[in-house]
């Protein structure tokens, strides 16, 4: 029997990799992107923006039957939380957290039926909130708890959840996290630069030499893979190896742990 996959967020970075690889498996996928044509090679598109209700509806009604869902679809705000918009901070939990919800109502009478998976991508940031990444970080956090409360509630009807937390990957949302931040800084208030601009082009530097350096898609697609896959799927999953080591710095008491992270990321 061939199972069927759903992958949102499939046109580029971790999604993309997803969905090409649950393909090459024998998957039949449905790739949710935004725009037409974005879909991989091997995949059926559908049109998904997540926090479009409209799109929601008209895949669950397309897509009868379901394995495995993969919540992936995301973005990246990164702002002094001074000066983050509101309606940003909102968007970011639109996309983030309320659309991840919104289209698993959706699906959730299809994976019942079939005893299906459901695998957020969430990241590192779930446990570990960096500076001047306040509102991405806290849309991850909020996952997390959506992630425990639906396994415990969905696990009467054989459906298992799982998280999978990524460290620094190579993938464009950090580009475009970087052209959204230039926006909103050329439109903040003067004194965000005095403020915040040394710390702020500290940080950048250091993210964008480890970002250069991420672990590839690839390997967060094998992990949602096995999530999909394996007898006894694991609840959750660290992905890279700067993951781990954020992961080890979080257990460190709460004022030595932010002076590891301000001699590391802001000097």
């Amino acid at each position: 029997m061939m199972r069927t996959a759903l992958v949102t967020g499939a046109s580029s970075g971790i999604g993309a990799a997803c969905a090409t690889r649950l393909a090459t498996a024998g998957w039949r996928v449905f790739a949710g992107v935004r725009r037409a044509g974005d879909a991989p090679a091997g995949t059926e598109e559908i049109l998904l923006d997540v926090t479009n209700e409209d799109h929601v509806r008209a895949a669950a009604e397309r897509v009868e039957e379901l394995h495995g869902l993969v919540n992936n679809a995301g973005i990246a705000l990164a702002m002094p939380l001074e000066f983050i918009p509101l309606d940003e901070l909102r968007r970011q939990f639109e996309v983030n957290v309320v659309g991840q919800v919104g289209v698993t109502q959706a699906f959730l009478p299809q994976l019942r039926r079939t005893r299906g998976r459901i695998v957020f991508v969430g990241s590192i940031a779930g446990r570990s909130a960096l500076p001047f990444l306040g509102p991405y970080a806290a849309s991850k956090h909020a996952l997390e708890a959506i992630a425990d409360t639906l396994r415990l509630e969905l696990r009467p009807f054989g459906v298992d959840v799982s998280l999978v937390q990524p460290g620094t990957i190579r993938t464009p949302i950090w580009a475009k996290s970087a052209t959204v931040a230039d926006a909103l800084a050329n439109g903040a208030p003067a004194e965000l630069a005095g403020l915040y601009g040394e710390r702020m082009a500290a940080f950048r530097e250091v993210a964008q030499k480890r970002g250069a350096k991420g672990a590839s898609a690839e390997n967060v697609a094998r992990v949602v893979e096995e999530a999909l896959t394996m007898e006894r799927p694991r609840t959750r999953k660290l992905v890279g190896v700067d993951a781990k080591v954020r992961s080890g710095v979080e257990r460190l008491p709460d004022r030595l742990r932010d002076r590891v992270y301000e001699r590391v990321l802001l000097r």
